[in-house]
């Protein structure tokens, strides 16, 4: 089409210049027939070339002083503009804090002008712009208009970590606005624009005559009363954040708080609860409260189980009400701090309140000790160094939208993506704890009494483990610290310590210790930092959370391959769960197809019937096998394509396809389509290479060695990472490797060629070594609950029913027609074959030796043979005669499989 449709605009451009072509003449001929009549009309324009030399003759002498100033002016323009755009500049890394200060400050200046123009009389031009504009929008209320921007600025100020309220509040203010002004017109007549302007200013201005005048010109003032006396109870339910069947609850609220009425004594609560948003003050009457996970307390609202549906009534159990603690309630405020300094938001007021003062100068590397001391609680803790090292980046990711909220697929199908909220919240991570400290101080010890010049110089908390950085004295050997690993683990009571010398960047040892308060890490978080990033790519995927506090991503096109190993109940089937889970909350069914291989049954059947699968969830082992063989056909398909069209990567030739530049050969009925990425899944390799490990290991070596650029990607998960199982050629061609808890140290060599995962502690703590690092990086793997995947996977079958290629598991569309003789023993006789054949040596034993089996099943392997023509009849002792030549074995093993040819 593109070839006919640049034919046809070639030929009309021809015709086109053609066609003027002809014209070009007859209009030169015209002029040629009369040229005497247009001679007195030609006679000005033949001497006006002639005045220009007289007037280069003369040069004009201001010509030269107007370059200068055009020169001038131009120079400062630019020199303004680049100052403007610096500043500008300057504004976008301006901190957000600042951004929103600055907002409330203009609002609050703008506030003062307002007020001097209506409620006194200002002159000047500021002053009939504010009569103008205010009085005549807003008419009688006037008055009223600097309060409301006061009002929005005050919130500003006092409510920066709250923006998602913002847009809120500002509909429900416009509501309030636009209903009172119209009453206020009503009332005052609803006078129209033909009584002047002065009396729509005297009544409720233009914004009340806007809202009043169509429904009292249409409805008649009987109604329009009543209809923006519902805008204005709508605005103040909007602001006030109130549904309808609430209002009766608030109400007593406030009679509770204005001493109308009286609180039960059951319903008193003690001062300085936070409330479930974060908010301060004192205990509400009519509602019950919790401790949630931080220790701190909860408000429970009565509408928060019916927002959270049947399975949150459940999750949160009512507890007593107590008195509060001093000690619990300091420690509650502590863990707030934590958060508040991970979110960027301001510590409670009850912190600010006992006014924290630190006594000495801050500690550096064995320097003196610095003491906390929060004025009005007891000491709760031993004098230690203040260890907390700088908080992480601000979780960006609250109130920003999805990536994409639909998206037009093949066919004019709209694809909807999950959106975020649908994955859980987890609590913000602390930074610090008693038991932190506990263990610094246990280490101390160590150093002073075994008599090393060393010191923990600061930590950095995971939800796992922390890492506490020891640096050395001088002329002090790093095997010293090396040595005492006993000694450390006996102290901090921990037999999981892991020693890192050094640490990478840094001039210090680190010291893993696995935290005594642990904390879990949910998938939507890591998700909702990678929105925040910006990263669209289909394939990233949410890992965990490292020792830093930093979540951990991972693209699997850049991978290309990962191997995931780890013992029983180690986490590897969570972080499966996550990788699905993630690939379904950012790609469309156009964008990533999977394979899923699940011997065990029971692993992936979760994920039966998305429309991102290919094929339905293979548990048989031998159709796995076939599905790998079908992966490795397709990835050929794809690199005929590629070197058909020139393309080096998948993704050039999906960009060419999508912008038109790459066209199917004319005469071609093929219509190029884009290639989706293809995610081959394997939960169990062990499984499959107990029944056939030639074509397993033949078909995943082949895949990873090519299949990078085709855009297939091959996930191995095992919890036996033997040698038998991860062989030498599959750890050659897979580089990613994410190690989770081992029984033994030959496994870690086996997963990271290194030591450290058997000392993992299990339940998602793992070594994460990508492809490219030189040391694995240790995280908590993230977890999503079985409710949140149904939730999700209920969302994406709801958008699409999937589309199964039917060629995947039956060996290119033709099924192999085996010998009902042989049974389940194709693979050993396969094997079998190709070893007698090779060797040109038939025996019996060599057959029991070389694929280990019994004396029973090698005899019939070898009756078997001698019945097809590959080996002779039996001499006794003597080896059989081989009948087949080596270069005669593809054809023969093809008849044995059934094949029409190899």
């Amino acid at each position: 089409m593109a070839s006919r449709t640049s034919g046809n605009g070639n030929s009309r451009q021809r015709a086109g210049g053609s066609g003027t072509a002809r014209k070009a003449p007859a209009k030169s001929a015209a002029k040629k027939a009369a040229p005497k009549s247009a001679a007195p009309k030609r006679t000005p324009a033949k001497k006006a070339p002639a005045k220009a030399p007289a007037k280069k003759a003369a040069p004009n002498p201001t010509r030269p002083v107007l370059r200068g100033v055009r020169a001038l002016w131009l120079g400062s323009a630019h020199g303004v503009g680049a100052v403007l755009r610096g500043i500008g500049r300057g504004a976008k890394g301006l901190d957000p804090a600042h951004r929103k200060d600055g907002l409330a400050l203009l609002l609050l200046g703008l506030g003062l002008v307002i007020a001097a123009g209506t409620w006194s009389s200002l002159d000047g031009p500021v002053g009939g712009l504010v009569d103008i504009l205010v009085t005549g929008a807003f008419g009688r209320l006037d008055l009223l208009a600097p309060i409301l921007l006061a009002t929005v600025a005050v919130r500003l100020i006092r409510h920066p970590e709250r923006p998602e309220a913002n847009g809120r509040v500002a509909i429900g203010l416009s509501a309030l606005t636009v209903g009172v002004l119209g009453l206020v017109h009503v009332g005052c007549g609803a006078p129209g624009r033909g009584e002047g302007t002065e009396a729509i200013s005297d009544a409720g201005g233009l914004i009340g005559w806007a809202a009043s005048r169509p429904l009292v010109f249409t409805l008649g003032e009987v109604l329009a009363v009543p209809l923006l006396l519902l805008v204005t109870v709508f605005g103040l339910l909007v602001v006030t954040a109130t549904p309808v069947n609430a209002v009766p609850q608030r109400l007593r609220l406030l009679g509770v708080r204005l001493g109308v009425l009286q609180a039960p004594a059951a319903q008193a609560q003690p001062e300085g609860a936070r409330y479930e948003d974060g908010g301060e003050g004192a205990y509400r009457s009519g509602e019950e409260y919790a401790e949630d996970w931080r220790g701190g307390l909860v408000r429970i609202a009565e509408d928060a189980d019916e927002a959270r549906g049947d399975a949150g009534k459940g999750r949160r159990k009512r507890l007593p009400r107590k008195a509060a603690d001093p000690i619990d309630l300091a420690a509650a405020e502590a863990a707030h701090l934590d958060g508040a300094v991970l979110h960027g938001v301001p510590p409670t007021p009850l912190l600010a309140d006992l006014g924290s003062e630190i006594t000495g100068s801050v500690p550096v590397a064995r320097a003196e000790e610095a003491v906390l001391k929060p004025t009005g609680l007891p000491d709760l803790l031993p004098a230690v160094p203040d260890l907390t090292r700088a908080a992480p980046e601000p979780d960006a990711a609250e109130g920003l939208p999805p990536r994409a909220e639909q998206l037009q697929l093949a066919g004019d199908i709209t694809y909807a993506l999950p959106g975020l909220d649908l994955l859980e919240r987890g609590g913000p991570g602390r930074t610090r704890s008693a038991a932190n400290d506990l263990v610094v101080a246990s280490l101390t010890n160590v150093f002073t009494e075994f008599k090393v010049d060393a010191a923990v110089t600061g930590f950095t908390r995971g939800p796992t483990v922390t890492r506490y950085e020891v640096e050395l004295g001088a002329a002090v050997k790093v095997e010293r610290i090396t040595a005492l690993a006993k000694n450390i683990a006996y102290a901090v009571a921990s037999p999981d310590v892991r020693i890192i010398s050094p640490i990478p960047g840094k001039s210090a040892i680190g010291i893993e210790i696995p935290n005594s308060d642990r904390e879990m890490v949910n998938l939507g978080d890591v998700l909702r930092l990678a929105g925040a990033a910006g990263d669209e790519h289909p394939m990233l995927v949410g890992l965990g959370k490292d020792v830093e506090g930093g979540y951990v991503m991972a693209n699997l096109a850049k991978m290309p391959h990962i191997l995931v190993a780890g013992a029983t109940g180690s986490g590897k089937s969570s972080n499966i769960n996550c990788l699905i889970t993630s690939v379904m909350m950012r790609a469309t069914p156009e964008e990533v197809r999977l394979v899923l291989i699940d011997p065990k049954r029971v692993e992936l059947t979760a994920y039966e019937g998305i429309p991102h699968l290919i094929t339905p969830i293979i548990t048989n082992p031998k159709r796995a096998a076939e599905a790998l063989q079908w992966v490795v056909r397709e990835m050929d398909l794809r690199y005929d394509d590629l070197a058909a069209y020139g393309f080096r990567h998948i993704d050039d030739f999906n960009e060419a396809v999508r912008s038109g530049r790459t066209t199917a050969p004319p005469g071609s009925e093929r219509e190029l389509q884009p290639y989706p990425y293809l995610l081959v899944i394997v939960d169990e390799l062990a499984d499959l290479m107990m029944v056939a490990p030639r074509d397993v290991e033949d078909s995943i070596v082949r895949i990873t060695q090519l299949a990078r650029a085709a855009g297939i990607h091959l996930v191995l998960a095992t919890q036996r990472p033997s040698v038998d199982v991860v062989t030498g050629l599959i750890k050659a061609n897979v580089p990613s490797r994410l190690a989770f808890a081992t029984s033994s140290l030959a496994d870690s060599r086996v997963i990271l060629d290194q030591p450290g995962a058997e000392k993992l502690i299990g339940k998602g703590d793992g070594l994460f070594l990508p492809m490219g690092a030189g040391k694995p990086t240790r995280m908590q793997g993230a977890f999503v609950t079985e409710a949140e995947v149904a939730v999700v996977v209920r969302h994406c079958k709801e958008q699409m029913a999937p589309v199964f290629r039917e060629d995947v598991t039956v060996g290119g569309g033709k099924k192999k027609e085996i010998d009902e003789e042989i049974g389940d023993d194709l693979d050993l006789l396969v094997a079998a074959v190709e070893l007698v054949v090779t060797t040109q040596f038939g025996s019996t034993s060599m057959l029991q030796r070389k694929l280990r089996v019994g004396f029973a099943k090698a005899g019939r392997l070898m009756d078997l043979m001698e019945s097809r023509g590959i080996v002779g009849p039996s001499e006794g002792s003597k080896a059989r005669d081989v009948l087949v030549k080596p270069d005669e074995l593809d054809g023969v093993l093809a008849m044995v499989r059934g094949q029409d040819h190899p």
